[in-house]
């Protein structure tokens, strides 16, 4: 079965279209949220038509039609089994047992993880915005660059032709400008996580993630269900409730982009790194957006011991709900490459099946990043490349694919005009936690015991 979207009889007016996504307005939450109810099953045609009739500038009124969305019941037909527990995600994948990771090559290969999270994020930043920067739109722009297939980061032509317009973060983030790495939450998620375990180790619960936000991270400075789920810390809603009240992005990409350091301290352990995922997701997700989690963390874990990025994608779905869109779209990407298509051809089936949902959506990208980890022929640059040329979310998928890349290729085989511009050294958002030094926080990983 492949996920297709719900034909809807009813659509939102114009007055609702937006791109911001921002949990901080009601409008933007009615949309979203009748957006998520239909990919999960539900009929919400009756809100669509309140809606129709609502002024979407009425915001007691627009969010009374985004609390009644929360009582609705599946439609029939619903192929999916998709459990919210831990012990239920147990129960309805594959568990595995753990192998002994090499101790001599370990910090060597955290290390380069590390490195290769950092690169592989500023790679894709200056064309993180899914709707425009498209599949075709990155090709047209590099090859004018003459810069096709992306091994480097993006060249910047001068002056830059009618519609390519990168980010705002392009003066950090372009070739021959990177000189430490710029913030992104995809890093600022990895160092805190570090902070995190480090202050509660293997202990760790979802309250104690939700303090570290609201006591280290500026509001605006975390995104879609991180904000839902921050605003609900703030307005004193308690867990697991943060991550359903008024989030219609619960199953978006937020939590998958913060699991893989819980990979880097349970090398060889795909499920002792998605048990400590859990208690981070939970916070801020459900569903499909928790498996995204767990399945990041047991991705990297896996690397430690894999002898390919093929094994290490076997090991990360046995943390993955075998009845869930999550598991069919990654094993619909593993079959693509037994099939022997093309990359090319595979990206063009990926977005043709999960190009309905939103472009940070968990499922889509985490097919993309699927696809450039077992089209990479083991090369980083090749694989990093391959993912921000996807499209979707280029820098969390970059971050993610250069973290596992890193891992099975060593330090040795981290490209220099990626890793040298870095410095050693990355901005973050975290209070307390700017231009911290990326060598340093790789020890405090290998530091972080690895007992069970």
């Amino acid at each position: 079965m492949t996920a297709t979207p719900t034909s809807p009889a009813v659509e939102l007016d114009e007055a609702y279209r937006h791109t911001t996504f921002d949990a901080l307005v009601p409008k933007d939450l009615l949309a979203d949220e009748v957006a998520q109810r239909r990919e999960s099953g539900y009929d919400v045609d009756d809100v669509v038509r309140a809606a129709n009739a609502t002024d979407p500038e009425d915001r007691a009124a627009v969010l009374a039609l985004v609390d009644g969305m929360a009582g609705g019941t599946r439609a029939p037909g619903w192929a999916y089994e998709e459990p919210e527990s831990l012990d239920d995600i147990r129960a309805a994948a594959a568990p595995a047992q753990g192998q002994v990771t090499d101790p001599e090559s370990y910090a060597d290969r955290v290390h380069a993880a590390w490195l290769g999270r950092i690169a592989g994020c500023n790679l894709g930043k200056p064309v993180e915005s899914g709707d425009h920067w498209t599949v075709a739109r990155i090709k047209d722009y590099l090859v004018l660059a003459d810069a096709y297939p992306l091994t480097d980061y993006f060249p910047v032509l001068d002056p830059m032709p009618e519609g390519f317009e990168f980010r705002e973060n392009w003066p950090e983030t372009t070739r021959g400008r990177v000189n430490g790495s710029a913030r992104d939450d995809d890093i600022d998620y990895a160092i805190l996580a570090l902070h995190l375990l480090e202050t509660h180790g293997r202990a760790l619960r979802p309250q104690d993630v939700g303090s570290a936000w609201t006591s280290l991270f500026p509001v605006e400075q975390v995104y879609t269900a991180e904000r839902a789920a921050y605003v609900n810390l703030v307005n004193g809603v308690r867990v697991p409730e943060t991550a359903r009240f008024r989030n219609p992005y619960r199953e978006w990409i937020g939590a998958q982009i913060r699991g893989d350091v819980f990979g880097y301290v349970n090398p060889g352990d795909p499920w002792a790194a998605a048990a400590l995922a859990y208690q981070d997701a939970a916070l801020s997700h459900t569903g499909n957006g928790v498996y995204g989690e767990l399945w990041a963390a047991a991705l990297v874990a896996g690397a430690f011991t894999a002898a390919d990025a093929a094994e290490a994608i076997d090991t990360s779905l046995t943390v993955v709900p075998k009845g869930s869109r999550l598991h069919e779209a990654i094993t619909h990407v593993q079959q693509l490459r037994t099939d022997g298509l093309s990359w090319e051809a595979a990206v063009a089936e990926i977005h043709s099946a999960y190009g309905h949902y939103a472009w940070i959506h968990t499922v889509n990208n985490a097919a993309a990043v699927t696809a450039a980890l077992l089209w990479s022929d083991g090369d980083y640059s090749n694989a990093v490349g391959k993912v921000v040329m996807s499209g979707w979310d280029t820098d969390s998928n970059g971050a993610t694919v250069g973290s596992v890349a890193g891992i099975l290729t060593g330090t040795a085989g981290l490209p220099a005009h990626l890793i040298d511009p870095l410095h050693d050294r990355t901005r973050s958002a975290l209070f307390g936690f700017d231009n911290s030094v990326i060598s340093d926080l790789a020890a405090r990983t290998v530091r972080f015991p690895r007992s069970r």
